[in-house]
């Protein structure tokens, strides 16, 4: 884990959170059978109330990151963290079964909307799938 960052080093806002928080519901809540509630501390969301697929994390253990934790495909994380380092990394605690970390400031809408999706592909039931490729 990076050393702490001191809490006035952040280089964000309340309102930068409130913004890419409000960006990264709209995506997993449009998602079927998705759902949010407080876990590990911040908002995650969930398949079925059951399944997590995206954490979001506000300077987690003061890592200084307004970012998310999400499931990926196998090799994903991999590559992403060695090929764009400034924009994604390997995630504590959940990092060791692939999941990415991505910071939030430097994604566009549409490319959040592609990582949660993923997320939410890898991680869904083929019933939910089935649903979602219905859409």
């Amino acid at each position: 884990m990076p050393p702490p960052v001191p809490r006035d080093a952040v280089d964000y806002t309340a309102a930068d959170v409130e913004v890419q928080l409000t960006r990264l519901r709209s995506a997993c809540l449009a998602l079927p059978q998705s759902s949010e509630r407080p876990s590990h501390g911040g908002p995650a969301f969930f398949i079925r109330d059951k399944k997590c697929f995206v954490m979001f994390l506000d300077d987690h253990h003061e890592d200084g990151r307004l970012a998310i934790w999400c499931a990926a495909p196998d090799g994903v994380q991999v590559e992403m963290v060695e090929t764009e380092p400034e924009r994604f990394f390997r995630p504590p605690y959940v990092g060791h079964r692939g999941w990415l970390g991505v910071h939030l400031r430097t994604v566009d809408d549409d490319e959040l909307i592609a990582i949660v999706t993923e997320a939410f592909r890898t991680v869904a039931p083929p019933t939910v799938l089935r649903v979602l490729d219905s859409d």
